[in-house]
């Protein structure tokens, strides 16, 4: 791992429309010493070409090419070749604010966190609507983040030389999986409340699929977890709440 070098890891599929102003929010940032690693997982549009026209100008940026997987894979395709120390996610269609990565990497190292996330604010899709601040809580652990839906991937800054290694898993919610697993360890998530990323909201979002997503956190509490009848229903009626809350109003 290089140090103080931040990885970051994209997944992109069907983005030719947005992973520009994605790339871009990453050269804004004030923080210069990154790479970035776009895998394109087989989309169908031009998603490649757009993200290959920014690695012909700015060797920071890398196009990973795969046959179509899912988010998952992706994901660990670019874990597979990510060099840095520090592991961020963004998602394609998500935007950083230029001091992100200075301002949450600061934090990290004055908390000694592992893992950390910040809040954010939605967009629409043409970035024409910001909505209301997106808070973090200041902590969670293992248990409380069974029923929480207070991490948005693309605010997620891992350490890897203080968590130790970790992979993807091919499920449905493989970041939260992931959230979970390495706080299991017995790490803390630490949440930065400040305004850092975007989330773009678009119509045929997955994540926007409510009753898909419920069946999908209930499997990963049942088959991933191995959570008891009971612990389960208590976790769910707590995600629950806590979604229902979160995305109260846009």
């Amino acid at each position: 791992m290089i140090e103080d070098l931040v990885s970051i890891v994209t997944p992109a599929y069907k983005a030719e429309g947005y992973v520009a102003e994605t790339i871009r929010s990453v050269q804004a940032q004030s923080y210069r010493n990154w790479e970035m690693l776009i895998v394109e997982d087989g989309s169908p549009d031009k998603t490649a070409e757009v993200v290959a026209s920014y690695a012909e100008t700015d060797l920071r940026i890398r196009l990973i090419r795969q046959v179509n997987s899912g988010p998952a894979m992706a994901r660990q395709k670019a874990l597979d070749h990510a060099q840095g120390r520090y592991i961020a996610f963004l998602d394609s269609d998500d935007l950083w604010l230029p001091e992100k990565l200075a301002t949450q990497l600061a934090f990290m190292t004055a908390q000694d966190a592992v893992l950390s996330f910040t809040g954010f604010r939605r967009i629409n899709a043409d970035g024409t609507e910001t909505g209301r601040l997106i808070s973090a809580p200041a902590t969670l652990n293992y248990h409380s983040l069974l029923g929480n839906t207070a991490i948005a991937t693309s605010t997620v800054i891992i350490d890897r030389q203080k968590s130790g290694p970790f992979n993807m898993t091919k499920t449905y919610y493989d970041d939260f999986v992931l959230w979970l697993g390495i706080l299991k360890r017995g790490h803390l998530a630490r949440g930065l409340d400040a305004d850092l990323m975007r989330y773009r909201v678009l119509g045929l979002s997955v994540s926007r699929n409510k009753w898909r997503s419920m069946r999908m956190v209930w499997k990963t509490y049942r088959d991933i977890e191995r959570l008891s009848l009971v612990r389960s229903a208590f976790a769910f009626a707590r995600y629950a709440w806590n979604a229902w809350w979160k995305y109260r109003q846009f």
